[in-house]
């Protein structure tokens, strides 16, 4: 008799379809994101234009404008901009903190093996860039490395901008890596910023802000969504941060870390949300604010920080010394080469020691095409050459200038590369969405996906 012969073990798959609940979900955020990148595209332009426009010197004077210039003992005697860039953006990172804890909690990131490909794509997409910017400007004498971090981060929204411009129609294993490989993104971010970038550090302030912090996560936890006490708790804890020194959006990241993800149960272990409780009881709390929230940081707060953090003064400017900038090099470099090298070239050597396969759906070319669109940086790209050469400062104007061009080229490329597939991608995509026994659930997701 012929012993039996040992089962294969089945190869890992890159980029293979989650499943249908993280579809639907990813399918809502990209939805949103996509409109907001839209949103933050009209509101760069608009800056430019009106800062190169007869009528600049009014735009400069409304960023400047200090609104309550009484609040010098709270640290609150910001001007217009100064505002966007710390009160705005910390509602875009609230959004991204709760997105960070869904993905760990819930999420792609739950899983080690599933994480292990944005997590290492991620760091190499940021250490390269780091590394080129330091490079270029070492080599040109040094000046200016304090902005080193300025090429490592991803906008996710302006990238989906592009995508929705040339018509993509990305396989969901490729769109489900974009926007966790960008989630990740901002968690690095968040930790160069509040690790680098802090200055006057006042520890009583911070630890001050661990009350209203605690008070909020109380409230939260027990599912509690009182806008009267959860909006004076989340302004109180932003006060506070901001008067430590540490840079204010990071209370954001950390008031979205306190709310829950999954959905309360009954105390006996029913399978029916506890009575009593709030819609939010439903589909979690952190569900139920990021429907309210995302739409008012993808809509309203990041365009508005475009709007007075884009533009940047050209009439008179010496392009040519400009574009020959050290920093300006070294930023451009980072964005679209550090960038797409870093993250392909990580990824491929995961798949080449883990002996992993891309999805059946999926080319290296597509790759490329994601890892080009991830050198679209903007709004933490420009958030991190404020704290790193000051607000209105040549070396802030030459940033502005490096990262909207670094961006523009890296969405070029993405976009010749992406939309030679796009045939194939809508292929994918029909068939992603065929529902052939109509009970709301796309076949592909009913039966087991290749890993």
């Amino acid at each position: 008799m012929t012993s039996p012969q040992p089962e294969r073990r089945a190869k890992a798959r890159l980029f293979s379809r989650s499943t249908w609940p993280e579809a639907r979900h990813l399918a809502d955020v990209l939805r949103t994101e996509t409109v907001g990148g839209a949103l933050l595209l009209i509101g760069a332009v608009i800056a430019l234009i009106w800062a190169n426009s007869p009528w600049s010197d009014s735009y400069t004077e409304l960023g400047r404008w200090v609104p309550w210039p009484g609040g010098a003992p709270w640290h609150l005697d910001l001007d217009v901009a100064t505002w966007a860039a710390d009160g705005l953006l910390a509602i875009f990172f609230f959004v991204v903190g709760l997105e960070l804890k869904r993905e760990f909690v819930a999420g792609e990131l739950r899983d080690p093996r599933r994480a292990a490909l944005p997590v290492v794509a991620a760091l190499g997409g940021m250490l390269l860039p780091a590394l080129i910017y330091v490079a270029v400007v070492v080599s040109a004498g040094g000046e200016g490395l304090r902005g080193w971090a300025i090429p490592t981060a991803t906008d996710i929204a302006f990238a989906l901008a592009v995508l929705a411009l040339v018509s993509s129609h990305l396989p969901q294993g490729l769109r489900a890596f974009l926007l966790t490989l960008a989630v990740v993104d901002d968690l690095f971010a968040i930790t160069i910023i509040a690790v680098f970038y802090t200055a006057d550090f006042h520890p009583v302030a911070l630890l001050a802000a661990l009350a209203p912090i605690g008070l909020f996560a109380v409230l939260v936890q027990r599912g509690r969504t009182w806008w009267w006490a959860l909006i004076p708790l989340a302004i109180a804890a932003w006060a506070l941060v901001h008067a430590s020194g540490v840079h204010a959006t990071v209370a954001g990241v950390l008031l979205g870390f306190t709310v829950p993800v999954l959905a309360r149960r009954p105390a006996g272990g029913g399978g029916q949300p506890a009575t009593g409780g709030t819609r939010a009881d439903e589909g979690g709390l952190a569900a139920h604010l990021e429907h309210r929230w995302r739409p008012v940081s993808a809509g309203i707060a990041v365009p508005i920080f475009a709007l007075f953090a884009a533009g940047v003064t050209l009439r008179g400017t010496d392009l040519g010394a400009l574009l020959t900038d050290p920093v300006v090099i070294a930023i451009v470099a980072g964005l679209v080469l550090g960038k797409s090298i870093g993250i392909f070239g990580s990824t491929y050597l995961l798949a080449r020691f883990t002996r992993a396969e891309l999805d059946e759906d999926i080319t290296w070319s597509d790759l490329r095409g994601i890892a080009l669109l991830a050198g679209v940086g903007f709004t933490v790209s420009l958030l991190i050459g404020d704290l790193a050469f000051g607000t209105g400062s040549t070396a802030d104007d030459r940033v502005k200038v490096a990262v909207l061009f670094g961006s523009v080229i890296s969405a070029g490329l993405a976009a010749t590369v992406l939309v030679r597939r796009n045939t194939a991608y809508r292929q994918v995509a029909e068939r992603e969405l065929l529902d052939a026994d109509g009970d709301g659930v796309p076949d592909v997701y009913q039966r087991p996906a290749d890993r």
